[in-house]
């Protein structure tokens, strides 16, 4: 209804085109339907601004450009600015918030130390199915560097414990198979314990809600996102920024290149070398600090 209310604005009082207005249209209901499956008590008249901000990320996270990023942002933007006026929110939560900039970045990654405190920090976990889950899913990316999708994806007959490695489908419907450590497989056996005792499954999925089905990207991300912003500051806190503190971490362990790059799924070296610049970037900035103090 307040979608219709904004359009039927855009198209009379503000005499945009049909295909602008059936443009907005689009892009708004795709913000509604991300809103919305965060929470059910969440709508487009209670976001924040965190949740724009993530909603952007998840559109970078699926391979979106910055430029339909900065589109779609502009049609949330004009929305808020339409509930303003009509006093339909207090503030604006849109007004603030940037679209993402053009060029490739170093990927963002955490520090060990941080990884550290999220996963076995004192205080940090409680014992219910949720936490359980939360820290179980943070330990698979940064152990693994399997992609969002690639997790979601994943059925309990993916996982074999006694080997220990998963069997996940990439990119182009790609097959792999990813090795993980001892540490991992007893989380992963306490997560499915926790799990049946607490969840009737209505689905083969590894990772379920309460309600027993399998989890989606957006459910993910958001679990992702609320635990590592207990530790980092990093603007983006996603489920990709735990695949680059993977690739980071193994690169800093003596890994090779071409290890990693099978381990991520690339079908190039040239995608696994970023991690090289930003391990370089990291020696630099060890480096200049210690002639900092010396």
């Amino acid at each position: 209804m307040m979608i219709r209310q904004f359009l039927d604005y855009l198209r009379y009082e503000r005499g945009y085109s049909p295909l602008t207005v059936q443009s907005y249209g689009e892009d708004l209901k795709d913000f509604q339907s991300y809103v919305e499956n965060l929470d059910s008590h969440l709508s487009l008249l209670s976001a924040d601004s965190d949740i724009i901000r993530d909603w952007m990320e998840s559109m970078m996270d699926r391979g979106n450009t910055a430029t339909s990023i900065c589109r779609r942002l502009s049609a949330v933007r004009s929305f808020y600015r339409f509930a303003l006026l009509r006093g339909l929110v207090e503030a604006d939560p849109a007004h603030m918030v940037k679209g993402p900039k053009k060029g490739r970045p170093l990927p963002q990654f955490l520090r060990e130390e941080e990884m550290g405190q999220l996963l076995d920090g004192d205080g940090m976990w409680g014992d219910g199915f949720k936490d359980v889950r939360a820290r179980t899913i943070i330990d698979v990316f940064y152990e693994t560097g399997i992609r969002l999708s690639e997790l979601t994806g994943l059925d309990d007959t993916a996982v074999d414990l006694g080997c220990r490695q998963l069997k996940v489908t990439g990119k182009r419907n790609k097959q792999r198979v990813v090795p993980f450590g001892p540490g991992l497989e007893q989380v992963l056996r306490h997560y499915i314990y926790v799990r049946d005792a607490s969840v009737v499954r209505t689905s083969a999925a590894l990772f379920v809600t309460e309600k027993g089905v399998r989890m989606n990207a957006d459910q993910v991300r958001y679990e992702v996102k609320k635990h590592v912003s207990r530790v980092s500051t990093l603007k983006k806190r996603s489920p990709h920024v735990l695949r680059h503190t993977f690739a980071t971490a193994m690169l800093n362990h003596g890994a090779g290149i071409e290890s990693v790059r099978k381990l991520l799924g690339h079908r190039s070296v040239g995608t696994t070398e970023i991690y090289t610049h930003t391990t370089f970037e990291q020696l630099k900035r060890v480096y200049n600090k210690a002639l900092d103090r010396a």
